[in-house]
């Protein structure tokens, strides 16, 4: 006789966080807080790009910077000397944040009288893509380095992002990059993709991004 059951999973096993994502995304919006999914791979920018950010404007509103990592508080440490509130989480070993975390992470650092947050994911192409982290939209950066055929490679990253930045573009020269053919990658699984070239370390392209992040703050509120 068969000593073990057979069962039948009938719902998604990701249903339940896409439920707490979207409770998350309209609490925010209630509030008036507008959050960014930042993800990449490890080494792509990510901190330096939220730091020349956050300078360009926090000026104009006041942000708030959630860093996810499986250990260390280096990023965390860097963000808090911009002036942003900024608090670190600790996945534990895991590789992405899902909703009840970043909720978890919101709830710890406290989002009053924030405009923009950030969330800097766990750097990773694969398991961040796949968990909706309640997040009002996701942006990815992708740096020269990495090449342009990344779209091909990870498909889903780019399918859920609304927002791609290539960062590093100052040194295009020096790498063997076709922005053409990573536009055209990137627009066969997004159409919708917004593409923003920019360099994080010189500022070239900022201008662009930072108006987007203007815009979609104005229209949270």
């Amino acid at each position: 006789m068969e000593g073990y059951k057979v069962i039948e999973v009938k719902e998604s096993v990701f249903a339940s966080n896409d439920r707490e994502a979207e409770k998350l995304r309209n609490d925010l919006k209630e509030r008036g807080v507008f959050l960014i999914n930042l993800m990449s791979s490890p080494g792509s920018g990510k901190t330096t790009t939220l730091k020349r950010t956050i300078a360009d404007l926090s000026n104009e509103m006041k942000i708030g910077v959630m860093e996810a990592d499986i250990d260390s508080d280096v990023d965390a440490a860097a963000i808090e000397k911009t002036g942003a509130k900024v608090i670190q989480v600790h996945t534990g070993g895991m590789c992405h944040l899902d909703a009840g975390m970043t909720r978890q992470g919101l709830e710890s650092m406290g989002t009053e009288n924030l405009d923009l947050v950030f969330l800097e994911n766990v750097g990773n192409l694969v398991c961040p893509a796949e968990f909706d982290t309640g997040a009002s939209k996701n942006v990815m950066i992708l740096s020269v380095p990495e090449g342009h055929d990344k779209p091909l490679k990870y498909p889903l990253m780019f399918q859920v992002c609304d927002v791609l930045l290539v960062n590093k573009i100052d040194v295009l020269p020096y790498f063997d990059f076709d922005m053409d053919a990573c536009r055209k990658y990137a627009q066969e699984r997004n159409p919708n993709i917004k593409i923003i070239p920019i360099s994080a370390r010189t500022g070239e392209g900022m201008e662009e991004w930072e108006n987007w992040l203007r815009e979609e703050v104005r229209a949270c509120k």
